[in-house]
């Protein structure tokens, strides 16, 4: 899946309960890299790398940003 980061609108969010499966997450305002969830469960995410497709499990203290047509 090839998103264009500059055609996202990002939001700033402090708090794991504003994320879902299926939302666009990234660590940097400027939305690179950008990661989609796949499954959340206590505090810790399965996220897919857009850029290449792998997969990472993770805790998701370390994102701030969500696209904004997946914000809550």
């Amino acid at each position: 899946m090839a998103v264009d980061a500059r055609e996202i609108d990002w939001v700033y969010f402090d708090h794991a309960e504003a994320v879902a499966p299926g939302d666009l997450v990234s660590a940097d305002a400027g939305g690179m890299p950008i990661y989609q969830v796949i499954s959340l469960t206590h505090g810790r995410a399965w996220l897919r790398d857009l850029r290449d497709g792998s997969d990472h499990i993770g805790p998701l203290d370390g994102f701030h940003w969500i696209a904004m047509a997946t914000a809550r």
